[in-house]
């Protein structure tokens, strides 16, 4: 049996794979997954996304499953015990942006119904299928992650900027940036 040609920046690791073969590129839209792919997404800023997924079941055990209800309701004490968890990320300003960017979350649900609604929006509720032969050839950012990162700005989302966004946009789906040579590439269009 051949062996699947996979998107380059997918490592040995099972984790990863799995990773690549199931979940990322695939459209999301259940507000829930939604938040945690953007928690995770926040976190990774400034870190390798490998990193992020070594951690994710620790993030999810720290963070009550990625329950928005109860991240934004968080006060000082659960501050205090994330920043002492060393099984995440401890890192002040970003445990600060969850807990405002679930407050936040919530805020765009009852404007649009839902976070998923309002993202999906911005590109018509179907996903734009790039067709990139090679890794290097994939952006960082775009005009549309510009366009989504300044509007959750002015909403006060933090840690959104546009190649965090981007980076969300493909993991939820948003974008089908897998390579013309990935497997998953066709079996998503």
């Amino acid at each position: 049996m051949p062996k699947k040609i996979r998107c380059q920046w997918v490592n040995d690791d099972p984790l990863y794979i799995n990773y690549h073969d199931k979940e990322w590129g695939v459209p999301v839209k259940d507000d829930r997954k939604m938040f945690e792919f953007l928690i995770l997404e926040t976190f990774q800023a400034g870190l390798s996304w490998y990193t992020i997924l070594k951690k994710r079941e620790n993030f999810r055990e720290a963070f009550d499953s990625f329950n928005y209800n109860k991240i934004a309701r968080y006060g000082e004490s659960k501050k205090q015990e994330l920043l002492q968890n060393t099984s995440i990320i401890r890192n002040r300003l970003k445990i600060e942006a969850a807990i405002n960017n679930a407050q936040r979350f919530m805020e765009v649900q009852k404007e649009c119904g839902s976070f998923c609604n309002y993202l999906w929006e911005f590109v018509n509720h179907k996903p734009v299928r790039n067709q990139w032969k090679r890794m290097k050839d994939v952006p960082s950012k775009t005009e549309l992650s510009d366009k989504i990162s300044k509007d959750l700005k002015k909403r006060g989302f933090k840690f959104v900027g546009s190649t965090t966004i981007y980076a969300h946009m493909q993991a939820c789906g948003m974008v089908n940036d897998h390579t013309t040579d990935c497997f998953r590439y066709s079996e998503l269009a």
